[in-house]
């Protein structure tokens, strides 16, 4: 049985929240194309319900989706018939020599795989340096510390035609990591169906991860933004390099 977004937070969060992928596509599309690279194969790992999959193959890249949730990866399947999508945990799965690597949506943060910390991340940046062809990139965002301040609990609500989400969130400034507790309403007939997972994410500063992706070997650029789009608050991109 799956643990994290299943069907019903799968559904909302494409029908509701697809909002941060999509309009990250077109500056991480111009960004591949400011190192042209025009064609070739980009690995999208936590991919979610196939979002930027689409505008990836829509602009003639050919994609391989990794997601932990089975529920997000059908959805996927549906949306881009002629990508690749595979149900694993993006700190396990080989990833294939590759012109691109991306990982949009603070992934990397995500505690669902118990083995996921800093020396975790660090293998998956050299396996993904490996991966990549001489020139390649590899594009990802970061969440970190000061999502919600100190001390305190915040509580949001959105609603769509046929949902509802409940959103609270603390975070630990000592452990450096933030909880999401989601509760989820979908209708079903007549009647409302209720869900909830809790999330637990861990916070990383940004001048920590520019310092092992540069030792790893990759010449890192850091952002607030892809292209026109500005990230939320406490936030963060990369776009690390492979020389060539």
């Amino acid at each position: 049985m799956e643990k994290w977004y299943k069907e019903d937070l799968a559904y909302i969060h494409d029908v509701g929240h697809s909002d941060y992928a999509l309009k990250s596509a077109p500056g991480i599309l111009e960004i591949l194309d400011q190192n042209s690279i025009r064609e070739g194969l980009v690995v999208d790992l936590g991919c979610g319900s196939g979002v930027s999959a689409l505008e990836l193959t829509k602009a003639h890249y050919h994609v391989l989706g990794i997601d932990i949730s089975e529920s997000l990866i059908t959805i996927a399947r549906t949306r881009v018939p002629n990508a690749e999508f595979r149900v694993e945990s993006l700190f396990k799965a080989h990833i294939p020599t590759c012109s691109v690597v991306i990982s949009i949506g603070e992934c990397f943060n995500y505690l669902f795989d118990a083995d996921n910390n800093w020396q975790t991340l660090v293998q998956l940046f050299n396996r993904i340096y490996t991966a990549l062809m001489p020139g390649g990139v590899f594009i990802f965002d970061i969440a970190e510390p000061g999502q919600v301040p100190e001390g305190y609990k915040t509580k949001s609500f959105t609603e769509g035609d046929d949902w509802m989400v409940l959103v609270e969130k603390e975070e630990d400034r000592e452990q450096s990591t933030l909880m999401r507790r989601i509760i989820t309403l979908r209708k079903t007939g007549i009647h409302y169906r209720r869900d909830d997972e809790v999330h637990y994410l861990r916070l990383y500063r940004a001048t920590d991860i520019a310092e092992r992706l540069g030792q790893v070997g990759f010449q890192t650029q850091v952002m607030n933004s892809y292209g026109h789009y500005e990230l939320p608050k406490a936030h963060t991109a990369f776009i690390a390099r492979k020389p060539m």
